[in-house]
């Protein structure tokens, strides 16, 4: 089936989805996405920050959809003509979806722990407006303990469902979820303290706010402060192939390693996120890909490697040209 996204074609298997197919081209058409979660079964088509237009429906039937769709949940057509970046009225609507999303979301950036690889902070940058027309008092809850290993910040968060999909399907049995309607609707446990499940900490990883956090890792360091590493290590329960987040030689936390979507390629066990935080518990693999456009990759040296060979290249060129301009003067 042929799709054209943004005036790029290409062909996808039946049953792919405009999300998958624009991934399939690149970051650059590719929609952002609060929601969906690849790995994760029935996820997406809650938060609506990937809606694009359909310009052409298929090659059988032309007709433009009437309204923007949520490309996670819309399925190519063979001929389908999809527009993302290029259509101004998708662009304006995204930008009310992320007003509604920040409406009641506090400023917590400067001391919150997901600062710096935060979605909502790199959709609200890239999609957002510079001020909020909202005038009424934000929406708080009160704050209440989920367990010894998971921090819930209810007000930050923006429900995406994303940790009910990995409670459900992850763990033996889920304990949270959305309790009340509407407005009033929060992530919740009816009695405290009981998140205690083997793979309950990948919460922490498919959370794409500052809403549910690490507590061990909680207000140690700034994350671009801290060295990634891919590492692995011998565990029954899981894959035991992780990410140590590291000052110096101590282990600040352990992560699932994450694709360029910022999904995890593999889920991990409590044991490898919380109980081995020492360097003698892992085989280190060496410094994790961190894309470049990332604030965690400031001042790490194989970025600045690759920044310095690009600059002896210019500088290579730049003296061609200037002795090639010097004999044209010459002659």
């Amino acid at each position: 089936m042929k799709v054209t996204i943004d005036g790029i074609e290409i062909d996808v298997p039946k049953g792919t989805t405009i999300l998958q197919a624009a991934r399939m081209i690149g970051a650059e058409v590719a929609p952002p996405t609060m929601c969906y979660y690849s790995s994760l079964k029935t996820s997406g088509g809650y938060c609506r920050t990937c809606i694009v237009k359909v310009t052409q429906g298929s090659t059988a039937n032309p007709t433009p959809m009437p309204k923007p769709v949520a490309s996670c949940r819309t399925e190519v057509m063979d001929g389908m003509v999809v527009e993302n970046t290029i259509n101004k009225d998708v662009l304006e609507a995204r930008k009310g979806v992320v007003e509604f999303l920040l409406m009641n979301h506090p400023l917590d950036c400067p001391v919150c722990d997901q600062a710096g690889e935060c979605s909502l902070q790199d959709l609200g940058y890239e999609h957002g407006a510079a001020t909020t027309r909202y005038e009424f008092p934000r929406r708080e809850f009160e704050r209440i303990d989920i367990g010894k290993y998971v921090q819930l910040h209810m007000n930050r968060c923006i429900m995406c469902f994303r940790c009910v999909k990995v409670a459900e399907q992850l763990t033996d049995n889920r304990v949270h979820g959305v309790m009340h309607r509407g407005d009033a609707a929060e992530i919740s446990t009816y009695i405290e303290n009981v998140i205690e499940n083997d793979m309950s900490g990948n919460v922490i990883d498919v959370c794409p706010v500052g809403a549910l956090t690490d507590k061990t890792f909680r207000f140690k360091s700034r994350v671009w402060f801290t060295k990634p590493v891919d590492a692995t290590c011998d565990c029954k329960k899981c894959s035991g192939k992780v990410r140590l987040w590291m000052k110096g030689e101590e282990v600040l936390r352990v992560t699932a390693r994450k694709d360029q979507w910022g999904e995890a390629e593999e889920f991990i066990c409590n044991t490898c996120r919380f109980d081995r935080k020492k360097t003698s518990d892992w085989k280190i693999e060496g410094p994790s890909q961190i894309h470049r456009s990332s604030v965690i990759s400031q001042n790490h040296y194989n970025h600045l490697n690759e920044l310095k060979v690009k600059v002896m290249k210019q500088q290579k060129h730049l003296d061609l040209y200037l002795l090639i301009k010097d004999r044209n003067k010459l002659v």
